[in-house]
């Protein structure tokens, strides 16, 4: 029997992810297409887009999370220390079992931010340099993580996503 692309124990959140995600892009896309040109343009519209992208560089820290409590528990430090080590793979279970339905919601909120920083207008400076990068790198994260529950991603769903985080750390705190 062949294995279906999204294992089944974590099917209902990645669906729930999804469904949540859908909703809330069709909800603010309406919202902000319907904003008079005035309010697009003026200060106020610049905090609803980095509001956006202050709510998805949250999510990003979680998603995040997966690989930098994997990368200490693998650390031979912990081997002596029993009982941290306990509440690092108690951390890391939590975090593997949220990392796909919470990069899901975050991919949303990127996309709101992109489209709410295009209608705002864009400048070719390094900062949105930086985040158009950053996007397009992010673009193959997603398909490769649906490979990856096949095995068939051949890391580039590490790799990939290791290459956004840099580019999202470097639009996000330069």
């Amino acid at each position: 029997m062949k294995q279906p692309w999204i294992p089944r124990k974590e099917r209902l959140w990645v669906t729930a992810a999804i469904a949540v995600s859908v909703l809330l892009v069709l909800w603010e896309l309406w919202s902000l297409l319907h904003l008079p040109s005035s309010t697009v343009h003026s200060r106020s519209f610049q905090h609803t887009f980095k509001n956006y992208g202050s709510m998805a560089r949250i999510a990003l820290f979680f998603v995040l999370a997966n690989y930098v409590l994997a990368f200490i528990i693998k650390q031979r430090i912990w081997d002596r220390l029993g009982n941290p080590k306990k509440w690092i793979a108690a951390l890391l279970r939590f975090a593997r079992k949220w990392h796909t339905p919470i990069a899901i919601v975050a991919i949303a909120l990127i996309l709101l931010h992109a489209v709410a920083v295009f209608m705002y207008g864009i400048k070719l400076d390094f900062h949105n340099i930086s985040g158009l990068l950053a996007l397009f790198v992010l673009l193959p994260v997603p398909v490769s993580g649906l490979l990856r529950y096949r095995r068939m991603d051949r890391k580039w769903h590490l790799r990939s996503g290791l290459a956004f985080a840099i580019l999202f750390l470097i639009h996000a705190f330069v």
